[in-house]
């Protein structure tokens, strides 16, 4: 079992509101760059979705319910039937039933990621990923880092974080940002 995290990031490490629906000043600022370089399977997960499982916090749970029960192309195939832990205190077993193959996590967040024996992809819900980081769980990270500074908002790896350090895999262009993937160095 692994962790990936994946994250739409600006070039000063700000992953708040990429799409604008959060109603922040500043928000929407990687959906400006074109609908190219957001859609698809840009993170390149492939088999993962297939085999592994989504977790998702309650906000970005609940956005992308709304969103990818409705599109129809392959990736939106594979996120629609990807099995999805949602980490949330306030919604209901019956409010999964808005998106297929949507559970509550079962009790503590870190307990039931180490428990899990599939491949586990963080996507957006940063919440979720300040937990798993916390307790040394984050195997790798994805970024789709766009040519924007906002100079506010909440950043990946806060400035209060603890040193980490980590391996390049691979970098390319995709469209108008860039995919990195890094792993964890050894410890």
């Amino acid at each position: 079992m692994s962790v990936t995290v994946i994250e739409f990031t600006t070039l000063d490490g700000i992953v708040d509101d990429p799409d604008g629906r959060a109603g922040t000043p500043l928000g929407g600022w990687a959906f400006r760059h074109g609908p190219e370089a957001v859609a698809g399977d840009k993170f390149r997960l492939g088999r993962t979705l297939d085999d592994g499982v989504l977790l998702l916090g309650r906000t970005t749970w609940q956005l992308f319910s709304q969103l990818w029960p409705g599109r129809d192309d392959p990736f939106a195939a594979r996120m629609n039937a990807a099995p999805k832990l949602v980490a949330s205190r306030t919604l209901s077993r019956t409010d999964m039933s808005a998106w297929a193959n949507s559970q509550l996590l079962d009790g503590d967040l870190v307990d039931a990621v180490k428990r899990e024996r599939r491949d586990v992809v963080v996507t957006g819900s940063l919440s979720v990923v300040d937990r798993l980081r916390a307790a040394d769980m984050v195997d790798e990270y994805r970024l789709l880092t766009f040519p924007t500074v906002l100079g506010a908002g909440r950043r990946l790896f806060p400035a209060e974080g603890p040193h980490a350090e980590f391996a390049c895999l691979s970098a390319e262009q995709v469209g108008a940002a860039v995919l990195t993937r890094y792993r964890r160095a050894a410890r």
